[in-house]
């Protein structure tokens, strides 16, 4: 229950990871900022002071704010990307969600994205958290991978059968 309001408060686990997203995203742009935090000399009482300053101007909600202040108790700030992956894994995983990733040879228009997501959805049954990424090399068409299995639709994916057929014959 919260002291000043008198309500009973939960946590988004969504909110919280994007609340979580935001500071890290803050964390690594300044270089000031990781030194600070990482510096030994510098007592926790002012890190949190400093975590809690940039925490209210991105409007965190107090459990990521005292999450925050747990990992400057440990010194496992820098790990914080690690531990929203993990968070994410985690959460997708207890909402029914499979892990995937497109990679194309180019950038994928909102049709050819909703396309492939709902094609990988359809082939594995499940709802699906897509995360896209492009790779010049493949040349053209795409490759998915869900879970370990691996869709390889790319052009260089293609040529790569081909070159073992006409070595087999």
């Amino acid at each position: 229950m919260d002291v000043v309001t008198g309500k009973t408060s939960s946590a988004d686990p969504q909110q919280t990871v994007q609340e979580l997203r935001s500071f890290e995203s803050v964390f690594h742009e300044f270089a000031e900022l990781r030194n600070v935090l990482a510096s030994p000399a510098v007592p926790v009482s002012r890190k949190r002071a400093v975590v809690s300053g940039i925490a209210d101007r991105l409007g965190s909600s107090r459990i990521t704010r005292n999450f925050l202040f747990v990992l400057i108790d440990h010194r496992r700030l820098e790990s914080l990307g690690d531990i929203v992956n993990q968070v994410e894994i985690q959460l997708d995983e207890r909402l029914g969600y499979l892990r995937a990733e497109v990679t194309s040879a180019g950038l994928l228009n909102d049709g050819q994205r909703s396309l492939i997501a709902g094609q990988l959805s359809k082939s594995t049954g499940k709802q699906l958290r897509v995360k896209y990424a492009v790779d010049e090399s493949l040349i053209g068409g795409v490759v998915a991978r869900v879970g370990s299995t691996v869709y390889d639709g790319s052009v260089r994916g293609q040529l790569r059968v081909m070159e073992r057929r006409l070595a087999a014959e």
